[in-house]
């Protein structure tokens, strides 16, 4: 097993910026490794009169800038901001009006910095794109690419990264994922990183000041409808907010009195019903995926025991997978789980290595 970033010393890599501590001491990390390094910043969607975007604010832009020419590297801002909103932003509106709660960060890693960037990386004549992502790239005895957690497993973001293929892998670089978070900290202290004690970002890029809901509301009001809010016999227990004012598993803010604790266990966009049972009716052991994709390249030829994940911050669960036909697959899981949730990824592991992943169906 072979580290690929630690090859083609004096290759040019482009680093995707954010003005952030994980992607300067990455662009520190490569300059100090000899690479020909290029900090390249996107400048993506806001809301019209709003915040701007959390990964492009005129003070990140300054920050990335100062960092680049700290390092004495080329520094460019390139403008995203419409393939953006058609990309991420227009369609997480549209899945909320269908009833899903979508993770837009599996897209934008999907196509905004892994297709369109990558390719613009190449473009520049660089053999490399590299991020501040905990997570890491391996080549296996057979010569295949392989997705591995990042070392911090506080700080893994390998979920996010689950579409990666065998053909932009070889082109990956993430320069932290051998690294905990308390080390990059003191890497930027090391390089003199003015960044070096600047808080992670959180939420959605693109959310601005508030919530989900909130931004919803601004952009897209009609979609929170009022309805019934019914039990799985289809009695009426009261009236919901609109669908996307809820989630899998919620519990708080549904407005019924009952005489157990009550949660969403579904929302049915096409009667616009929230509903709700006891924890007892709440999750399964079950789920089916679409948009599968598979880090080989290959789906399983038969059924596979895996760790899998069902959201970001969720702890894994053993599981067996199935491969279908149309890039789908099925799950049974070894335990049920509460918060199985149509719209977010489906992620599976083995150890360290990351298989694939696809987004969980209704």
């Amino acid at each position: 097993m072979t580290q690929h970033t630690t090859t083609k010393k004096n290759s040019r890599v482009v680093v995707a910026m954010s003005g952030g501590v994980d992607s300067s001491v990455a662009a520190a990390l490569l300059v100090e490794q000899g690479y020909d390094v290029v900090g390249m910043m996107l400048r993506l969607w806001a809301e019209a009169g709003g915040s701007a975007n959390r990964c492009c604010t005129p003070d990140a832009i300054g920050d990335a800038q100062y960092i680049a020419d700290d390092l004495g590297i080329p520094f460019y801002v390139r403008d995203y901001k419409n393939i953006f909103k058609k990309i991420i932003v227009e369609p997480f509106i549209d899945s909320y009006a269908q009833g899903l709660t979508p993770n837009p960060c599996l897209t934008c890693n999907r196509v905004i910095r892994f297709d369109l960037l990558l390719k613009e990386a190449l473009a520049l004549g660089a053999q490399y794109l590299a991020t501040g992502h905990y997570a890491r790239v391996r080549r296996n005895e057979a010569g295949l690419y392989e997705l591995w957690r990042g070392l911090d497993p506080d700080k893994d973001q390998s979920y996010v990264l689950h579409t990666l293929t065998q053909e932009n892998l070889p082109h990956v670089m993430f320069p932290l994922g051998d690294y905990a978070k308390d080390e990059v900290r003191e890497m930027a202290v090391k390089y003199d990183l003015p960044v070096f004690n600047k808080p992670d970002s959180q939420d959605l890029c693109f959310l601005g000041d508030g919530s989900y809901r909130d931004f919803l509301k601004r952009n897209a009001s009609d979609i929170f409808e009022p309805g019934e809010i019914v039990n799985a016999q289809g009695e009426t227990l009261g009236e919901h907010q609109g669908l996307p004012a809820y989630t899998i598993g919620q519990r708080r803010g549904l407005g019924i009195a009952a005489p157990q604790p009550h949660y969403v266990i579904k929302l049915e966009a096409n009667a616009n019903r929230l509903v709700v049972g006891t924890r007892d009716e709440l999750g399964g052991d079950r789920l089916t995926a679409h948009s599968v994709s598979y880090i080989s390249g290959q789906p399983f030829d038969r059924p596979t025991r895996v760790e899998a994940k069902i959201r970001y911050k969720a702890r894994p669960v053993p599981a067996t997978v199935t491969s279908l036909p149309d890039n789908r697959l099925q799950a049974r899981l070894d335990q049920p789980l509460p918060d199985i949730t149509p719209g977010q990824g489906f992620v599976f592991f083995q150890g360290e290595r990351v298989l694939g992943g696809g987004i969980i169906e209704r």
